[in-house]
C-alpha cells in the first residue's frame, strides 16, 4: 500500500472551490500546508508552476496529477481534490479536470516519487474508478475507495 502513506483521509478535499488551475494550486497547497505546516508555500507554488510550464499534468479525461520537488518538503506529501463542476486546467485532452492528485516531494525523493506516480497511474486506469471517486460524498468514502481499489490492483 503506497498511496495511503501519502494521501490521508484528512488530505482529501471534497468540493474544490477553484475553477482555474492557478486557484487550484493555491487551494490545494493551502490544504496540504494546514496538515504539514513546515514547508515554504511560495517555494512549492513556484515549483508546481515551473513543472506545469514544461507540460500539462492534466493527463487523462478528468484527472490531473500536479507534482513537484521542493527543498522545504520533508519526505513525500500530497492531497486529493475532487470537483463536481470541473476545473479549467489546460489538460492534454482539453477536458475539464474533476480529480486532482497533488504530490509534493523533498529533494532526494525521486525513487519514492516515481513509485507513487506509478501506483496512481494503475489506480486511475481502473475502469470506473474516477467516476466513483467524483461521486464520493465524504472524505471517508473517498479514502476507503482509494484504499480498496489500490488493494485490488
Amino acid at each position: 500500500m503506497v498511496l495511503e502513506n501519502v494521501f490521508t483521509k484528512e488530505s482529501i478535499i471534497i468540493g474544490l472551490e477553484s475553477t482555474e488551475k492557478d486557484e487550484l494550486f493555491e487551494e490545494m497547497v493551502e490544504a496540504i500546508h494546514s496538515l504539514h505546516p513546515n514547508f515554504d508555500r511560495a517555494e512549492v507554488l513556484s515549483a508546481l508552476e515551473e513543472r506545469e510550464a514544461q507540460m500539462s499534468t492534466g493527463i487523462m479525461h478528468s484527472v490531473a496529477v500536479p507534482h513537484a520537488f521542493a527543498s522545504s518538503i520533508n519526505g513525500t506529501i500530497g492531497a486529493i481534490g475532487i470537483s463536481k463542476n470541473g476545473i479549467d486546467y489546460d489538460s492534454l485532452d482539453g477536458s475539464p479536470v474533476h480529480v486532482v492528485f497533488m504530490l509534493l516531494a523533498g529533494n532526494g525523493q525521486t525513487e519514492k516519487h516515481i513509485q507513487i506516480l506509478k501506483s496512481l497511474a494503475l489506480l486511475i486506469q481502473k475502469n470506473g474508478f474516477v467516476d466513483k471517486l467524483v461521486s464520493c460524498q465524504s472524505q471517508s468514502e473517498a479514502y476507503n475507495l482509494i484504499v480498496q481499489t489500490e488493494e485490488a490492483v
